[in-house]
């Protein structure tokens, strides 16, 4: 198997003799070189299936938290250890530092905090001590006369009275952490268990390389455009404003904004321009900033603010297209005059009345020569919350465009009666109406924007 060494130690057990009449017996004794090396063939077919299962299900995991606790899962089959943990510490200082256990409760990983470090086997390997490269292996922790006081009494406590511990580390990324795995009674692995469960953790650490450097791409990716977003809504009198955001973990366009423009009247937009990865995030950010201004010099007409945003785009970056939906609000009025752009309508949400606004069909931005649409007013009344949302919410459905409709609008028609005075308790109700398990998790796909704007 490719990255496997094939030189494993002849393995320690063989097969188990059977008791047969001697008449039968076979002209070669049963230990003959022929029959050992049979056996010897058939411990290393088996070894080698276990360890090519072991890294293909390894191979199939993604999330990080998930990729550690399936590394301490197939060492414990290895070295035939019932609990462990992995200390993830990558030596560049950059990141993730985190503590995963394995049938240890998070209390329990607390109480094994609270010894000395360079007393534990996996603190000696983090902290590059001599003589940890290879492993460290503690085969009975309460007959070593130099055991710290404090671990004698956690290792007590857990109930472990032995462990292994190995090293996660790779030719180019160098350390990234330690794995150690506790017996329940003194023992410690075979020759053979430790080359195996050796051959995996290796295997193991190039696959975690991967992912942690994937993790740290999405968070990179979401603190960007995080950053390119409003840092918090802005307080107008007559209007409560709520907003939620998931970036994608290649980054996203989608934006939102909300400003205070001139006599009392306020800004809302959501928009989503094409692509994704760091040219994506920064084309939203020069969008947003952009739309910005032109709110600020002609925001009363939602359709002049588009118009010159396409003219930007069309004329700055041809290649991309953009979706946007501006709304100039006027609390006092209960009143909103919107503009789309190749958008989802927005959603009107009341105690009697749970509709779509229909806004006029148009192109996205960038699509055709001269962008323009006219616009529609929204009449609200008090206690009403209107939802602006980018299309990342429709597609993490995974239903057709139709049904991902039907369900935005079940979810917010069943707001219960107690949260529809909050816009936040209502546009997180809507999240987890509309997404299913798992759509809502870091890793999904696209982008998803909700602002929701509650008029008093």
């Amino acid at each position: 198997m490719a990255g496997i060494d094939s030189a494993v130690p002849a393995p320690a057990h063989t097969v188990a003799s059977v008791a047969v009449d001697t008449a039968a017996a076979p002209a070669h004794p049963p230990h003959a070189p022929g029959a050992l090396l049979q056996d010897r063939l058939a411990g290393w077919v088996s070894d080698l299936t276990t360890l090519h299962e072991l890294t293909e299900r390894l191979a199939r995991v993604r999330a990080l938290d998930e990729v550690l606790q399936e590394l301490l899962r197939a060492g414990s089959v290895l070295v035939g250890a019932r609990r462990g943990l992995v200390a993830l510490e990558p030596a560049d200082g950059l990141g993730p530092d985190t503590t995963v256990g394995l049938g240890l409760a998070r209390a329990d990983l607390g109480h094994m905090e609270t010894v000395p470090r360079g007393s534990l086997a996996h603190g000696r390997i983090l902290d590059g001590l001599p003589g940890a490269d290879d492993g460290v292996a503690e085969p009975d922790l309460f007959a070593e006369k130099g055991l710290d006081p404090r671990h004698r009494e956690v290792a007590a406590r857990l109930g472990y009275a032995a462990s292994y511990a190995l090293p996660l580390t790779t030719g180019t990324t160098g350390r990234l952490g330690a794995a150690v795995w506790l017996y329940d009674e003194p023992a410690r692995p075979t020759e053979r268990q430790c080359h195996l469960v050796g051959l995996y953790a290796r295997h193991a650490a190039e696959h975690l390389a991967r992912i942690l450097e994937l993790e740290r791409t999405r968070a990179r990716m979401a603190a960007l455009s995080e950053e390119l977003l409003p840092s918090r809504l802005p307080r107008v009198a007559g209007v409560q404003l709520a907003a939620r955001h998931a970036t994608s973990p290649h980054g996203g366009g989608d934006w939102y904004d909300a400003l205070p423009l001139p006599d009392a009247a306020l800004g809302l937009a959501v928009g989503s321009v094409t692509g994704s990865g760091p040219s994506a995030v920064a084309a939203m950010g020069r969008l947003r900033a952009s739309l910005r201004a032109y709110a600020v010099m002609e925001g009363e007409d939602p359709v002049a603010v588009l118009s010159d945003l396409e003219l930007l785009l069309r004329l700055t970056e041809p290649a991309r297209s953009a979706t946007a939906l501006f709304g100039y609000c006027e609390p006092a009025l209960h009143r909103i005059t919107l503009a789309g752009a190749g958008h989802s309508p927005p959603l009107l949400l009341g105690e009697r009345r749970t509709e779509f606004v229909e806004t006029s069909v148009s192109a996205p931005l960038g699509m055709l020569a001269c962008w323009e649409a006219p616009s529609v007013e929204v009449q609200a009344e008090p206690g009403e919350t209107v939802l602006l949302y980018t299309d990342g919410l429709l597609h993490r459905t995974g239903d057709p465009t139709d049904r991902a409709f039907a369900r935005v609008h079940a979810a917010a028609a069943g707001v219960p009666r107690a949260l529809r005075h909050d816009p936040g308790a209502i546009a997180d109700h809507v999240l987890r109406t509309v997404l299913p398990p798992g759509a809502d998790a870091a890793d999904s796909g696209e982008d998803v924007v909700l602002l929701a704007a509650r008029f008093e």
